[in-house]
């Protein structure tokens, strides 16, 4: 019963968030609760922020907890540990992919292009590569010791680059993306300087998909082990 409640309000919770970003109108002097500021510069392309940011925030949340399963799993060796640090990953993947499509689009009616090898668009492409020889790495080998070692090493290792090429790499070089090196006019959006309406979706985005992450990653997690279970009892 519970768990019911918990997924419709966070499925009313997502609904929510999405129409308000989309439908709620952009005014130069909001009057409104439902009003959201103009910004110079930005105008409309300002909405991305409420799918765009929360998108690429979980997917450093999950190849985080990827990573500490991973280690979790070289400490104490329980296959689970490896089942829930490649559920992280698989997810980090999906919402990296998001993260980049949301980008371009904002990308093509910000710069006139959907993909301009911009700094944060460079450093994107870069994790997805490494995280994706991740899950080719795992996809060939079959002993299920070994392909969880050596993931779980692998998986430690590509970590160290998420905080340079999500956080550090963008911020040092010049590009059209809003926080760059280059950016004097980085606006509200970056500087977190929001109106209050803005503010207040931008930050039920963020809680409604740390949530719907969290919920995929304990269902993922839990069929892979369930498998696992079935698997061993037909042998």
């Amino acid at each position: 019963m519970k768990s019911n409640i918990l997924k419709v309000s966070l499925f009313l919770l997502i609904s929510f968030v999405i129409v308000a970003g989309m439908a709620f109108p952009i005014v130069e002097k909001p009057a409104h609760w439902y009003e959201f500021p103009l910004i110079p510069g930005l105008e409309e392309n300002a909405k991305i922020v409420f799918f765009h940011v929360p998108t690429s925030w979980v997917s450093v949340i999950a190849f985080f907890m990827s990573t500490v399963f991973s280690i979790m799993y070289l400490r104490k060796k329980r296959i689970e540990d490896d089942y829930k640090a490649y559920t992280a990953a698989q997810l980090g993947m999906i919402f990296t992919i998001l993260a980049t499509v949301t980008g371009a689009i904002w990308a093509k009616f910000a710069w006139g292009a959907f993909w301009s090898w911009d700094p944060r668009q460079t450093s994107i492409f870069a994790l997805m590569l490494i995280y994706g020889a991740y899950f080719a790495l795992r996809s060939a080998i079959e002993d299920d010791e070994k392909r969880a070692k050596l993931s779980s090493v692998y998986s430690i290792i590509s970590f160290i680059t998420v905080p340079f090429f999500v956080f550090i790499m963008p911020r040092i070089m010049r590009g059209l993306h809003p926080g760059s090196a280059d950016d004097s006019h980085s606006g509200p959006v970056v500087n977190f300087k929001m109106d209050q309406n803005m503010l207040l979706i931008f930050y039920l985005s963020l809680f409604g998909f740390t949530v719907l992450y969290y919920w995929m990653w304990s269902v993922g997690h839990k069929s892979l082990t369930l498998k696992e279970k079935v698997q061993k009892s037909y042998n």
